[in-house]
């Protein structure tokens, strides 16, 4: 695993992206912090990781503006109008679905919000993932969002879905291929699938790699 790590924040450096590796989640929780400023306004895309890590917790303090799309009491359409709010954000936080050692974030999104903003709008992105999160290609990132991510993540979220009944997704049990294919549920999360490269801005995106498993 030591060079697959080595590998992926070589990738991700050569991909104008800024890596950072923290060998425990307190160490990640530190390095989150900072990364941040007092006063800046705060957007989140939704994430176990960042769970896991106490960000959420950190984020919440009153020296930073969240735009808490987790505030209790909220409703489906305001919690939309949060998620507006976060393409303005200083800084949006969040995971990704699968980090090639290409240096490339995958990302498969149902409402779209998280991988919007983590293309354009805040002016800077903070990503944080578990080693668990790695894998060789482009290929394995399907693979991986196909069998372990979307399937748990859909039963996290009490969704009607074959993938949160069986464990994986519908398009793996049928044999097919095609990057979309899968259930046509009302309740399926996989709609956005999204590549992230090279990137224009220079150390906008910043990619703290965890030493630790988060997520899914």
């Amino acid at each position: 695993m030591k060079e697959q790590i080595t590998a992926t924040l070589a990738a991700l450096a050569e991909n104008n992206m800024q890596p950072y590796y923290c060998a425990t989640k307190a160490e990640a929780l530190a390095q989150v912090k900072a990364l941040l400023k007092p006063g800046q306004s705060i957007g989140l895309g939704g994430s176990e990781s960042l769970k896991q890590t106490g960000v959420l917790e950190l984020v919440a303090r009153p020296e930073y503006r969240l735009q808490n799309r987790y505030a209790p009491g909220l409703t489906r359409a305001q919690a939309l109008d949060v998620m507006r709010q976060s393409f303005l954000a200083d800084v949006f936080i969040c995971s990704a679905n699968a980090i090639t050692q290409q240096g490339e974030l995958y990302n498969v999104d149902g409402n779209g919000n998280r991988v919007s903003a983590m293309i354009f709008g805040p002016k800077s992105v903070i990503v944080v993932a578990g080693v668990n999160k790695i894998v060789p290609d482009l290929s394995a990132a399907v693979q991986r969002v196909k069998a372990v991510a979307a399937p748990q993540n859909a039963k996290r979220l009490g969704c009607q879905t074959p993938c949160a009944k069986t464990g994986q997704c519908l398009a793996l049990q049928q044999g097919k291929t095609g990057l979309c294919s899968g259930c046509s549920a009302p309740q399926r999360i996989c709609s956005s699938y999204t590549v992230l490269g090279w990137q224009q801005q220079k150390g906008r995106i910043k990619v703290i790699l965890c030493g630790e498993e988060l997520g899914y």
